[in-house]
């Protein structure tokens, strides 16, 4: 099956991400070594693309994201306005 979106963006966690990173102070690469830890394989680049809006995010890798950032997965979704 293919994937069809109207538009470039791949996500909308990405730019929250980041933001949630840089507050911890992790590099892409630190962040990518934390998700290994909870069995969550998501390299250095895949992260970049992430943040850019450019790749999607599973289910499971943003629950990780949220646990890792130490941020609820309703930011990272901008469902907490």
């Amino acid at each position: 099956m293919k994937l069809i979106l109207d538009s470039k963006e791949r996500n909308v966690a990405g730019p929250r991400v980041k933001i949630a990173r840089l507050k911890n102070k992790l590099t892409q690469q630190e962040l990518s070594a934390k998700l290994e830890t909870l069995a969550v394989y998501v390299d250095r680049a895949s992260i970049s693309k992430i943040e850019q809006q450019k790749r999607i995010i599973t289910d499971i890798e943003l629950i990780a994201f949220s646990k890792i950032l130490k941020v609820s997965v309703d930011w990272l979704l901008e469902i907490d306005k």
